[in-house]
């Protein structure tokens, strides 16, 4: 239910962010209540399902799918709004889906876990695409920035991880059913 609830969220988030052309502060701040309600809801939903052992399939396809609808519809929505430049979302985007694409390419031989540097990689998107939401005074964005730069660091960081570790582990399990 957090899940869906996460993606039922995104079509408001949007409404909220581009309401006045993005400039009313009230509304980014609603903006922001609303990505953040949404964010928060993936960290209890991920916790509660580890803890009650109710992980589910449903779950594994749905809740990567409601993570970038909210992450990629925020960057896209920031960029349309012209505070967040087009190649900062295009860069991350392309990682999120490439290792989209890498866990369908592996997925015969084994799942990668989400790494801390993933883990860490999401909380830094997320904190950065909050920055940006809030209408923030002009002399906080170089915080913003500072936030989005280390973002953008361990998206490309973990994305190279990722690739490596999903060549090592398609290559451990070609081995694996090779006669």
């Amino acid at each position: 239910m957090l899940t869906v609830s996460r993606l039922l969220l995104v079509p408001f988030f949007l409404l909220a962010l581009f309401a006045e052309d993005g400039t009313d502060p009230l509304w980014r701040l609603v903006a922001w209540f609303v990505f953040a309600v949404a964010s928060v809801t993936d960290h209890i939903d991920g916790r509660l399902a580890r803890k009650h052992g109710l992980i589910t399939d449903f779950g594994k396809i749905v809740d990567p799918i409601a993570d970038k609808a909210l992450t990629g519809s925020a960057l896209v929505g920031l960029s349309v709004l012209d505070m967040l430049p087009w190649w900062i979302t295009t860069v991350i985007a392309v990682r999120e889906v490439g290792v989209t694409l890498l866990r369908f390419w592996v997925i015969r031989h084994g799942v990668i876990p989400a790494s801390r540097g993933g883990k860490a990689k999401t909380l830094a998107q997320v904190l950065a695409i909050g920055l940006f939401v809030l209408p923030l005074p002009g002399v906080l964005m170089p915080a913003a920035w500072v936030v989005m730069v280390v973002a953008l660091v361990l998206t490309v960081v973990t994305g190279v991880d990722y690739v490596v570790r999903a060549v090592r582990l398609r290559a451990r399990g070609r081995r694996a059913l090779a006669p």
